[in-house]
């Protein structure tokens, strides 16, 4: 199984469906970054953060810091989270992984709970990874950890046997969690369930580069994109991408198209729909319309490429807080929000409206498939 960008998927009609998660990274061996960094999403948006270099949760919404200025229970479960409790959890944890190896540690979690708007259901998530492989997850039928690495056992055996505590994540998860997401999807109404069109362009790296039809700004992150031949849509020779995370709280998604030959790039076409709307963004194959980056061998995309890429490939080391759902199930990701926006702001200087698809790649630690 692969550690992904955790997105709304869509699956053929758009389920309307919201999600409050936790997003949270302990590292050891990393001095530049803070040794334990914690993220609140609301549908994907950055609404709280807090780490070990800062005293203070910080809410990046007004209507967010209302609910909090009249819920003081609330603010103080962050504030006792983000400062006592997982700050000592999580050095606990690594202190007990890491042995007598110095190397880097990076330990994730994420937990939360996504609500179906139509159906009423819903689905919680509690899950750690460790150095990008799935670690333990909470099976929320059993009440019971699983063990997903050989070093994980001694921990579920622990965890397993305090049945009060599971008992209180499940209540958390399924009961707690949903009642406050409703109330940050009604404080956040106006913000939270608009929709905005996204700029659409096409894009190519070489001449034998596949072209890519690359959708930035839309808002929510239920969409789909795909391309038509002869108004029939095309599965061969397409790679489709993720929907990721911009940093002004839109999104971006691409799908990448090998043309079979010239003659035929006329009868293809780009088609972005968004969730829940009749608007369609139809851009046709055009050269004219290709934005490239390959005509000037001394142009300043070029050199600036040479410089920015290996600081991108240090940020991608760290990782960055993204994640993915695939037919159903939320699995964990690897998590360190707080470089996304110097990520994507490093890729506009490149002369990308946003990431391409082999940029994207830097971005996607890799798990096995534990089955």
């Amino acid at each position: 199984m692969k550690l992904f960008l955790l997105i709304a998927f869509c699956h053929g009609l758009f389920a309307v469906k919201h999600s409050l998660k936790n997003l949270v990274t302990g590292s050891y061996g990393i001095p530049i970054i803070p040794d334990f960094v914690g993220v609140l999403l609301v549908d994907d948006i950055q609404t709280g953060y807090c780490d070990s270099s800062q005293k203070t949760f910080k809410i990046q919404h007004d209507w967010a810091e209302k609910i909090l200025e009249n819920d003081p229970q609330q603010k103080g479960y962050y504030n006792r989270k983000c400062f006592e409790e997982e700050p000592n959890k999580f050095r606990q944890l690594i202190s007990s992984l890491k042995g007598e190896s110095e190397g880097v540690h990076i330990l994730q979690r994420i937990d939360g709970c996504e609500l179906d708007k139509n159906t009423g259901e819903v689905a919680g998530v509690l899950q750690y990874g460790h150095n990008g492989e799935d670690f333990l997850r909470f099976d929320l039928k059993t009440l019971k950890w699983i063990a997903q690495k050989p070093e994980a056992e001694s921990i579920k055996q622990t965890w397993n046997a305090d049945v009060a505590k599971n008992n209180y994540y499940n209540s958390s998860l399924t009961g707690i969690c949903p009642q406050w997401l409703k109330k940050y999807l009604d404080a956040g109404n106006s913000s939270l369930q608009r929709r905005d069109l996204p700029s659409v362009s096409l894009l190519q790296k070489t001449p034998s580069s596949p072209v890519s039809c690359h959708a930035t700004g839309f808002y929510p992150d239920r969409a789909v994109m795909f391309w038509r031949k002869d108004g029939e849509k095309v599965h061969e020779g397409v790679d489709p991408g993720e929907i990721l995370p911009n940093n002004d709280e839109t999104f971006q998604m691409s799908v990448d198209l090998n043309v079979s030959s010239p003659e035929d790039w006329r009868r293809y076409e780009c088609v972005f729909q968004l969730s829940g709307g009749d608007e369609h963004i139809v851009t046709k194959l055009d050269k004219t319309l290709i934005r490239r980056n390959w005509k000037e061998k001394n142009d300043k995309k070029t050199n600036i490429f040479a410089v920015v890429v290996p600081v991108l490939l240090i940020l991608c080391a760290v990782g960055v807080v993204v994640y993915r759902k695939r037919r159903g199930v939320s699995f964990l990701t690897a998590v360190l929000i707080a470089f996304r926006s110097s990520y994507i702001s490093s890729c506009k200087i490149l002369g990308w409206s946003a990431l391409t698809h082999k940029a994207r790649s830097c971005m996607e630690f890799q798990i096995k498939d534990n089955g």
